[in-house]
């Protein structure tokens, strides 16, 4: 990795977009510290001290925590994008006719997202505003009232949306996927933090019969991250090479190749809309707390929509399950690779084209899924249940998801440089 970053700022033109995306995430980060007007701020500590906070940081790099004006961050945005690809699958058949139109219906799609993001994260930042509002001993807004909350949601919705807006600036002009990278920044921005808040716990804190223990426990921490990081790595990299054969019609022979496909097709992307999934029903029941939290519908859906319980845990790995096997025929269409390789005048050696390829890859993505369904619920899973189990830091729970989404989105990110470093030869190579 080091050695593909040293020749990638080698390149002049490699290295202005790698600028350009640190330029844009030092923007992204200095406004996580901008607090929202009409917030107290000697409140914002023990409102924001909720399950909830903890999954919203993950997509607001810890703006919730300060409250500021990206609070919200790409959450809203995740849940739209969750919401029109679903729509898509012969529910809404003007959505089914723009997603077949190329270029121009991918940009009518991109604008319903959008309009769908404002509406969202407008619902959003009104719910967990009042429900964090009642949370506090001291208050959250100095003065509550319809109105107040109106104009808090509007400034956290722009926030919001200055925050896809900045996503879509890296992804056309720096490296990357810009919301992945924003994602991604935050969590890192957190480590830090999260380093020092485990040694005081169990070294500054600890009693000296204990001081061992904390030792102990700080070893085997670490230990735990790197064989999930280096597990993670493996199975990411990992792909099933499809046999693919070219027939050269002039002089009738054929050339071999193959097409490569990743064990966990869907990357990472399941592991991120499993968990804005469960995070928007939790903002709107925390605006419902003060007023129905003793109601039995508001405890039954706390305990679902939370992933620190049992109940959560599993529909929170059920969510990964089901939207990896949703995004990988997303990633890869069986009925456009079938188009394609009929076009390319290549084929699956002992498979027919057309019809049967198609199934042929469909069944063989079942498959991949099955196995990178189980990698990713794995994963975000054993966190979970050892920080519930052990009684540890809710952080420390979330680190799964974290994990999975760091070195999924650091993985993409070398993967795209490799990719315009070998264009970039190809091209010089023509010339």
């Amino acid at each position: 990795m080091l050695k593909v970053m040293k020749n990638a700022l080698a390149v002049k033109e490699i290295r202005q977009k790698i600028f350009f995306t640190l330029c844009v995430l030092i923007v992204f980060r200095l406004g996580t510290f901008i607090t929202v007007p009409g917030i107290n701020h000697a409140a914002i500590a023990s409102a924001t001290s909720s399950n909830l906070v903890s999954l919203l940081n993950t997509f607001s790099g810890g703006g919730l925590t300060n409250y500021s004006i990206f609070a919200m961050g790409v959450s809203p945005y995740i849940t739209a994008q969750i919401v029109i690809q679903l729509l898509q699958m012969d529910i809404v058949p003007r959505f089914v006719e723009w997603s077949k139109q190329g270029e121009v219906g991918r940009r009518k799609l991109n604008q319903a997202t959008r309009y769908l993001t404002i509406v969202l994260a407008f619902v959003q930042s009104v719910g967990i505003t009042a429900g964090l509002d009642s949370l506090s001993s001291l208050g959250l807004v100095k003065n509550p009232s319809t109105e107040t909350y109106v104009v808090l949601g509007i400034i956290l919705t722009a926030g919001t949306m200055l925050t896809t807006w900045l996503g879509d600036m890296i992804t056309e002009r720096g490296i990357g996927n810009g919301v992945s990278m924003l994602i991604m920044a935050g969590i890192v921005s957190r480590i830090p933090g999260g380093i020092k808040q485990i040694f005081n716990e169990q070294i500054v804190q600890a009693d000296k019969g204990d001081l061992w223990g904390g030792i102990l426990f700080i070893v085997i921490l670490f230990v735990a991250i790197f064989a999930i990081v280096t597990f993670v790595t493996y199975v990411q990299q990992a792909n099933y090479k499809i046999p693919i054969q070219y027939t050269r019609r002039v002089a009738g022979a054929t050339d071999s190749s193959y097409l490569p496909l990743k064990v966990n097709v869907a990357g990472v992307i399941p592991v991120i809309f499993a968990s804005s999934f469960i995070a928007t029903p939790q903002t709107v029941l925390l605006a419902f707390q003060s007023s129905q939290g003793d109601a039995t519908w508001y405890k039954v859906l706390s305990q679902v929509f939370n992933m620190q319980t049992t109940y959560g845990a599993i529909l929170y790995t059920v969510l990964i399950v089901l939207f990896t096997f949703f995004y990988a025929f997303v990633q890869v269409n069986p009925e456009k690779l079938s188009e394609n390789l009929q076009k390319q005048g290549s084929y699956i050696p002992s498979v027919w084209p057309g019809k049967a390829t198609e199934k042929y890859v469909s069944k063989l993505l079942m498959r991949l899924s099955t196995v990178g369904s189980l990698f990713l619920g794995f994963v975000a899973l054993i966190p979970l249940l050892a920080s519930s189990m052990f009684g540890l830091d809710e952080s420390i729970g979330l680190g799964g998801t974290s994990l999975l989404i760091v070195v999924g989105v650091a993985l993409e990110t070398i993967r795209q440089l490799e990719g315009m470093m070998m264009k970039r030869k190809y091209v010089g190579f023509i010339r």
